[in-house]
């Protein structure tokens, strides 16, 4: 298992990856998979501090307003 990333190997993902994905496309990928982890290492440290206390959410009481009186639908005139 210690032996997975050897030069050889490494070599032959790369021509895997070149041939699957093509030259323009790889830098790309690369950018996007970087993006990616430096967004998952910032998430991890959000998730190692502590969060302050939660406000409490007070809640609208007042009534709904009551439903016109005339409430039969109109037919438009064809």
């Amino acid at each position: 298992m210690g032996d997975l990333f050897q030069p050889t190997h490494l070599l032959v993902i790369a021509i895997i990856l070149l041939v699957l994905f093509g030259a323009k496309r790889l830098p790309e990928l690369g950018k996007g998979l970087g993006e990616g982890l430096k967004g998952f290492k910032e998430g991890l440290k959000g998730v190692t501090e502590p969060t302050p206390p939660a406000q409490p959410v007070q809640q609208n009481t007042a009534a709904a307003p009551p439903p016109p009186a005339n409430s039969t639908p109109v037919e438009p005139k064809a």
